[in-house]
């Protein structure tokens, strides 16, 4: 790890610099730094000056960004208004690293890409814009098929952020330039140009809060995720999905996918094709062959585009089965 300076300011608005690289509960950032991926000359430290608390209204969910991610797992008024946000959070990670690890952060963390993370591999555009990708042609079983380019494939990490984003979950920014409100699935970029920049926010700008909409669909909602081991291991392909089902056919669909794009994956296409239909089999086979649409594999990862609608079938299945013990 290089040398660096750590600040703790008084304030958020006092940590808010264009210049500044941030810290809270430094579960990917300490990694980084001692990989040799960043290597900050000044680090600030957000812990005393994030936010940190969750409001559970009757439409609307707010956890604050310096929320540890076990705080909000083991929120019971959290997991019984939207579930696949429950079930992505103890999917995600250990107890032991949920204590340290901050909501906020989550969804900024990293890619788990092995070529990024190896500074002893030269072709990473994400790491050095220009040089190629070593994943393309090189062992790449557990890349992305949506969103990806001649530039990158790398798949985003974060289980958290598919389940928010199928939920049409929303973002308080603060930065230099004054806060604003962004839908979550407008804050990450696909890897379609400029690879290395891989969120849209500007600079010194941070994450305060995350607000959910509550509805049926966010009460009847599941997180699935397929990994090659049972803990401690990234998605291969993770699927959220929330229903409202009202005599009988599906009236809201919430659907995102992860494991499987360079960001969290909105499937719209697959929500809109289920609305107004029964879930039955031939109705939800049909609307879960729209999922791959776009898709491309790069060798060993070709199966994930054959199993995505697997998943994504079992996900369906268990969210109308939830919606039906709650009608």
């Amino acid at each position: 790890m290089m040398p660096f300076t750590l600040e703790r300011p008084a304030s958020l608005p006092a940590a808010l610099r264009a210049d500044a690289e941030f810290i809270a509960g430094g579960t990917d950032m300490v990694q980084l730094m001692q990989e040799h991926i960043r290597t900050p000359g000044r680090l600030i430290d957000l812990s005393d000056v994030l936010p940190r608390g969750i409001l559970v209204d009757t439409d609307r969910a707010r956890i604050d960004a310096g929320t540890s991610m076990e705080a909000a797992a083991t929120y019971t008024p959290l997991s019984e208004a939207a579930p696949a946000v429950t079930m992505a959070l103890i999917e995600s990670a250990s107890p032991q690293v949920r204590n340290l690890a901050t909501m906020g952060g989550n969804l900024l963390q990293r890619t788990r890409c092995g070529y990024f993370r190896d500074v002893a591999v030269a072709a990473c555009n994400k790491r050095r814009p220009g040089s190629g990708c070593a994943a393309i042609g090189g062992e790449n079983r557990n890349f992305a098929v949506l969103g990806t380019s001649e530039q990158c494939i790398a798949t985003h990490a974060s289980d958290l952020a598919v389940a928010l984003v199928a939920l049409r979950a929303e973002l308080d920014l603060d930065g230099p330039q004054g806060a604003r409100h962004i839908a979550l699935s407008d804050l990450h970029r696909s890897a379609a140009d400029r690879p290395e920049i891989e969120t849209t926010l500007r600079a010194g700008e941070v994450i305060t809060a995350i607000e959910i909409p509550l509805d049926a669909a966010s009460a009847n909602s599941v997180y699935v995720k397929v990994r090659d081991r049972a803990a401690f291991e990234w998605a291969l392909l993770s699927a959220a999905v929330g229903l409202r089902i009202e005599g009988g056919k599906i009236t809201q669909a919430r659907i995102a996918m992860g494991g499987v794009g360079t960001r969290p994956w909105l499937l719209d296409r697959v929500e809109s094709a289920l609305l107004g239909c029964a879930p039955t089999r031939a109705a939800v086979a049909e609307a879960v062959a729209l999922a791959t649409e776009g898709a491309r594999g790069w060798g060993h990862n070709d199966f994930k585009i054959t199993q995505m609608p697997v998943l994504l079938t079992r996900a369906i299945e268990l969210a109308a089965a939830q919606a039906g013990e709650r009608a």
